[in-house]
């Protein structure tokens, strides 16, 4: 969408692009401020048509980026994601959400997180609520001990000794947490969740799930970054229509190739065009996959990976073992299967929407016959 001076003010996609539109221009007294606003500067539409849902999504991704329009608020300002930094070293380890974390080396660092930075913050508050490492003071050794103390959110740490021992096998467990390595913290969660609920106290029961929730939601996103790090050499494909399947060839966050083909065409010539782009885009120089996934990437990779999560079925994952030489007979194996399971969902895919379609076409015949008020002196 754009205004009355080019400027792109939004970009939205949908499966029926008619009834999206024709939504923002109709009730429009149900409408929020900011769709109404929206409307009133709209004076005209570019429509760009894609082949897949997945091309769509990492279109809508890249014009956002690139554009950053007024009425968009996902995926606009990747400068304004959040990390979370946690310093290695000994005393009150402090946890930091920032938006430009410091490069120290004894630090560690988890995100980005597409979240707000205050929802990233409660979901730490959370946690750290529930353990009692909410500690208000700024350093350990204090002569009296903390606010949050008194209130039950602090184990005393801030007053040293062995509140600061368990405070920091605690933080341990923390980290291990964001990295995926130790999830006994959310056991315990889980585990004290169960018992409040058996005891009847549900505020507390409910106090745990919303902790449980918010920790998934981390998690969710360290998976991601962690996924898309591993720089997997992989393609996927989408069905177009019965005789047409779509490949992508994806490495990290980006879509290095895709292209038409006919699924009905001979397999070993099929095979022999995949094995050929495979070669030439997958051969590419590993250095520039080097580094760690940043702020600029993080929504191609959330794309990428929630649709990997759905369409498993659809994805081959090519080693770089396999990329040694020109007909590598483990890459020509795999290759073959993978287009012979591509090639029978499509002819199944087929089967089944041709009975689907002669059923509804008999009940639609049936229905006609059957309705005495239907008759040819009726019409």
């Amino acid at each position: 969408m754009k205004d009355a001076q080019g400027g792109v003010i939004y970009v939205g996609k949908s499966k029926c692009l008619r009834k999206r539109v024709q939504s923002y221009f109709y009730n429009s007294k149900s409408h929020s401020p900011k769709i109404k606003k929206l409307v009133h500067h709209v004076k005209d539409l570019e429509v760009i048509q894609t082949d897949t849902e997945f091309e769509a999504f990492m279109l809508e991704c890249s014009l956002i980026h690139k554009y950053k329009p007024m009425y968009n608020r996902k995926m606009k300002n990747p400068q304004s994601y959040s990390y979370i930094t946690i310093p290695q070293k000994e005393g009150l380890r402090r946890i930091e959400v920032t938006h430009h974390p410091s490069p120290e080396v004894d630090s560690l660092v988890f995100g980005p997180y597409t979240a707000s930075r205050n929802t990233v913050e409660q979901a730490l508050l959370r946690v750290q609520e529930i353990f009692r490492i909410a500690c208000s003071h700024a350093a350990s050794g204090a002569v009296s001990p903390c606010l949050n103390h008194s209130l039950g959110l602090c184990l005393g740490m801030c007053l040293g000794g062995e509140g600061l021992q368990q405070y920091n096998q605690l933080m341990n467990r923390l980290t291990g947490l964001l990295d995926g390595s130790d999830s006994s913290l959310l056991d315990d969660m889980e585990q004290r969740m169960a018992e409040a609920a058996a005891g009847f106290d549900f505020e507390k029961a409910a106090k745990y799930r919303d902790a449980i929730q918010s920790v998934h939601v981390l998690r969710q996103k360290e998976k991601v970054i962690g996924f898309a790090e591993e720089n997997r050499n992989m393609i996927i494909y989408e069905a177009l229509d019965e005789e047409t399947i779509k490949p992508f060839l994806i490495k990290r966050t980006s879509v290095l190739y895709s292209g038409k083909f006919k699924v009905g065409d001979r397999k070993k010539h099929l095979r022999d065009q995949l094995e050929y782009l495979v070669q030439a885009y997958f051969k590419l120089d590993e250095t520039a996959y080097a580094a760690e996934v940043g702020r600029d990437e993080i929504d191609e990779a959330q794309i990428i990976y929630s649709y990997l999560q759905q369409q498993a079925h659809h994805v081959l994952e090519i080693p770089n073992e396999w990329l040694v030489q020109e007909g590598e007979p483990r890459l020509v194996q795999e290759l073959d299967a993978w287009l012979t399971k591509v090639q029978g969902n499509e002819r199944d895919q087929a089967a089944s929407s041709g009975e689907g379609n002669q059923s509804a076409a008999t009940k639609r015949s049936g229905a006609r016959v059957l309705d005495p008020g239907h008759s040819a002196g009726n019409n």
